[in-house]
């Protein structure tokens, strides 16, 4: 399945050998590659402290979704579509030469990860969704992710995004390592308003996927910060429980963004993920 206008992602090699030298699915023991999927309002350099951390993975692979980072790539015409952008990341990963992919997804990322799987089964092996849901947006949070994007289009600016964007670290992250928090704030800033308008109607279209996460029945990681209030541990279990064969990983001291506050845990989880996908 794909759509009529796919979005087309930017690709990134975070470990492991370039698309363009290696032609496999995994490393030469077999490994799968892993492909990372970033957050609202981020882009893929929230991952850095992660991916070299990982191990089991052939190469570890990125996206940047439209309009997002500083190499952003422009949205294609017509409605944000988080189905569109799915399929865009389907094109790309097997153009890179890889045809089987363990997936994680956070926040933003972990909705994308679940139109993959709807849309493009055959290719994930795995699938890890962090600090992140399968429900669809309630009627108030929809009409806020519209009044958001129309913001943004209507001053051209993010200052209304960046304003939330400490909410989504830990007390602990704030107080006390005041270097992940001004990464964090540099990494929202360099979001365009186009970014944020894209990003906000695509999840505002989306439907609620639990039936396609119960249905799969293929390794999943769901990872929570202790300290999530956008998504919460209580949340997480349900997630998890929703799924044919998952694993609960509630991360210490950690907020919304726990694989930016706690690299090594997160890269702890998706190296165990690798290892059932074997």
């Amino acid at each position: 399945m794909s759509s009529d206008d796919p979005v087309t992602p930017v690709l990134h090699v975070l470990a492991g050998p370039a698309p363009a030298t290696s032609a496999g699915p995994g490393d030469p023991d077999g490994g799968p590659a892993l492909l990372l999927l970033h957050a609202f309002p981020l882009d893929h350099r929230m991952w850095t402290d992660v991916a070299p951390r990982v191990h089991g993975a052939g190469r570890v692979l990125a996206v940047d979704l439209p309009e997002a980072g500083t190499e952003a790539a422009a949205a294609p015409a017509g409605p944000p579509s988080l189905e569109a952008a799915a399929d865009g990341i389907a094109a790309a990963v097997r153009a890179a030469g890889v045809d089987r992919v363990v997936v994680a997804g956070l926040s933003m990322g972990g909705y994308v990860a679940l139109a993959l799987l709807e849309r493009h089964a055959d290719l994930v092996a795995g699938l890890a969704l962090v600090d992140t849901k399968a429900a669809a947006d309630t009627g108030a949070a929809r009409a806020k992710r519209l009044r958001v994007a129309e913001e943004a289009e209507r001053t051209g600016g993010t200052e209304h995004v960046l304003a939330g964007v400490d909410d989504l670290l830990a007390e602990g992250t704030r107080q006390a390592r005041p270097a992940v928090v001004e990464q964090v704030r540099a990494w929202a800033r360099d979001q365009s308003p186009r970014s944020i308008a894209w990003a906000q109607r695509a999840m505002a279209a989306r439907p609620d996927r639990t039936a396609v996460l119960a249905a799969w029945p293929g390794p999943v990681l769901v990872a929570v910060g202790d300290e999530d209030a956008v998504t919460p541990p209580a949340g997480a279990g349900e997630l998890a429980a929703a799924a044919r064969d998952a694993v609960l990983v509630v991360v210490e001291g950690a907020g919304h963004l726990s694989a930016v506050e706690r690299p090594d845990t997160v890269a702890d989880a998706l190296s165990d993920l690798l290892a059932r996908c074997r």
